[in-house]
C-alpha cells in the first residue's frame, strides 16, 4: 500500500473511534447530567474553551511537537473527558471540558495540515495535481469518520436498553415533556428507570477505551512528516503568519458581508445545541427513555451525512438560494411543530422524522454556509473560515449557556427568531453579491467545504 494513503486511513480510523467516543457522549450530556444543569453547562465551557484555543495554540502546538504528536497530544484532552464523566460533578466535568476545548483546534488543525502534506507529497511523486489528491484524502477521510455519529450513539443506546427495570411513564409525568417543560429533573422521574452506575461506567470505559486505542494507532502506526516535507509544513504554518491571521480575523469584520453573515453562522451552532441539548433530554430522555437518545441521533445523523453529499453535489444545479430556503422552510415547519406537539411513547416515529428533518436542513447550514464562506471571500480564507468558527462556537456556547434557564418554547421562539433574522441577512449578502458582480458566481470550493464541515461538530 502507498505509504501516504496507509498515513490517511491510520488518522481516518483514528478519528473514528476517537469521536465514537465523543460524539455519543456528548449526545448523552444534559440526560446523564442534568442536576443544576451540570451537562450544558459543561457543553457551554467546552466550546468557549474552543474559541480561545482555535485563536492561540494550533500554529504553536504544530511547529512545537509537529502533526503526529499534535493529533496524539490533543486526542488526550477527549480521553480527559471521557474520564471526568466517571465522576461527574462540577470539579471534574468543567475542568476536563475546558482541557476538551483546549485540545480541539489543535487536533483538527493538525490533521488538515497532515493531510494537505501528505496529499502535496504525493502528488509531486507522481506528477499529479495536488488539490485533486489532497480533496481525493479528505474524501476517504470523511468516509470514514461520518460513521462515527452512528457507531457512538449505537453503543449507548445498545448499553442503556440492558436496563433490567422499565417503568410506565405516567400522563402526568408526560405533561413535563415537550416545549413547556417543567424546569424539573425529568430524566429521573420519567420514562424507563435511569440506567444503573454499572451501565453507566461500562459506557464509559468502553468511550475511554476507544479513546485510548485512537491515541495508540496515531502513535504507533502514523508516520511522522519527513524531512523533505519541512518546507511544505513551514509554509503552511507560517504563510500567513499567526499574528496577521489574528488580526486579520477581527480586520475582516470590516466587510458588510461578513458582519451581514454573523446571524446565518450564529445559527449553525444554536441549531446544533438544540438538538443535542434540548431535543434529546426534553422530548426523547423525557418520553421514551435515555436508551433511544442513540438510536434518534443514528437517523439524524445518517440522515445529514446522506444529504450533505446529494446537496454537495446537487447545489451546482439548484444554487444555494433555493436549498437555503428548503433548510428555512424545513427548520421553520419543525420548531412551530415542536411548539405544538406533546411527545408520547406510543408516537415513537414522530420522534426519529423530527430528528430525520433536522439532519437534512443541518446538512444544508453546513455544506452551503462553507462554500459561500470560500466563494464570497476566496482571497481572505484564513481569515473568513476563522469568523466561522468564531461566530458558530459562540452560537453554541449560548445556545448551552441558557438552556438550563429558559424554558423550551422560549428556545424554540429565539431559535425561530434568529433564524428569520439569518435569513433577512443572508437575503441582504446576495443583494450586495448580485449588485457587485451580476451574473458571476464562482463554483464552490470543495476543499474549502469539507474539512471545515465537520469541525464544526467538533
Amino acid at each position: 500500500m502507498e505509504r501516504n494513503l496507509k498515513n490517511v486511513l491510520v488518522i481516518s480510523f483514528g478519528f473514528l473511534l476517537l469521536f465514537t467516543a465523543y460524539g455519543g457522549l456528548q449526545n448523552l450530556q444534559s440526560s446523564l447530567h442534568s442536576e443544576e444543569g451540570l451537562g450544558v453547562a459543561s457543553l457551554s465551557v467546552l466550546y468557549a474553551a474552543l474559541i480561545l484555543s482555535s485563536m492561540f495554540l494550533p500554529p504553536i502546538l504544530i511547529k512545537k511537537l509537529g502533526c503526529k504528536w499534535t493529533i496524539a497530544g490533543s486526542m488526550c484532552c477527549y480521553i480527559a473527558f471521557s474520564l471526568g464523566n466517571f465522576y461527574a460533578s462540577w470539579y471534574t466535568l468543567i475542568p476536563t471540558s475546558v482541557i476538551l476545548g483546549l485540545g480541539g483546534a489543535p487536533l483538527w488543525s493538525a490533521k488538515c495540515t497532515y493531510l494537505t502534506i501528505a496529499g502535496n507529497s504525493y502528488a509531486e511523486k507522481a506528477e499529479k495535481n495536488g488539490k485533486d489528491i489532497i480533496n481525493q484524502y479528505f474524501g476517504v477521510f470523511f468516509l470514514i469518520f461520518q460513521s462515527s455519529g452512528i457507531w457512538g450513539n449505537l453503543i449507548s443506546s445498545l448499553i442503556f436498553s440492558q436496563a433490567s427495570t422499565k417503568v410506565e411513564i405516567s400522563e402526568e409525568n408526560l405533561a413535563c415533556c415537550g416545549a413547556y417543560d417543567c424546569m424539573t429533573d425529568t430524566t429521573n422521574t420519567t420514562g424507563p428507570a435511569e440506567p444503573s452506575n454499572s451501565l453507566i461506567y461500562t459506557l464509559l470505559g468502553i468511550y475511554t477505551a476507544s479513546g485510548v486505542l485512537a491515541v495508540l494507532l496515531i502513535a504507533i502506526f502514523l508516520d511522522e512528516i519527513k524531512s523533505d516535507q519541512a518546507e511544505t509544513e513551514k509554509e503552511i504554518l507560517e504563510t500567513p503568519s499567526f499574528w496577521s491571521t489574528f488580526l486579520a480575523t477581527f480586520q475582516h469584520l470590516k466587510d458588510k458581508r461578513q458582519c451581514l453573515l454573523i446571524p446565518l453562522t450564529m445559527y449553525s451552532g444554536f441549531e446544533q445545541g438544540f438538538l443535542s441539548g434540548d431535543y434529546t433530554k426534553t422530548y426523547v430522555t423525557c418520553a421514551l427513555g435515555i436508551h433511544y437518545v442513540g438510536y434518534v441521533m443514528i437517523c439524524f445523523s445518517a440522515v445529514n451525512s446522506l444529504c450533505s453529499l446529494l446537496f454537495g453535489k446537487i447545489s451546482q444545479f439548484t444554487g444555494r438560494k433555493l436549498l437555503f430556503a428548503l433548510a428555512t422552510v424545513t427548520n421553520t415547519t419543525c420548531i412551530i411543530a415542536l411548539l405544538l406537539w406533546k411527545p408520547h411513547p406510543k408516537q415513537l416515529a414522530v420522534f426519529f422524522i423530527f430528528s430525520a428533518l433536522w439532519g437534512l436542513s443541518d446538512a444544508i447550514w453546513q455544506t452551503q454556509t462553507n462554500g459561500l464562506y470560500g466563494i464570497l471571500f476566496e482571497k481572505h480564507k484564513e481569515a473568513a473560515f476563522a469568523n466561522y468558527r468564531l461566530w458558530e462556537s459562540f452560537g453554541f456556547v449560548i445556545a448551552f449557556g441558557y438552556s438550563t434557564k429558559l424554558q423550551v418554547y422560549i428556545k424554540l421562539y429565539i431559535l425561530l427568531s434568529v433564524l428569520v433574522l439569518s435569513m433577512v441577512t443572508y437575503g441582504a449578502v446576495e443583494y450586495l453579491e448580485a449588485k457587485s458582480s451580476p451574473g458571476t458566481t464562482p463554483a464552490t470550493k470543495k476543499e474549502n467545504v469539507e474539512p471545515l464541515t465537520q469541525e464544526a461538530h467538533m
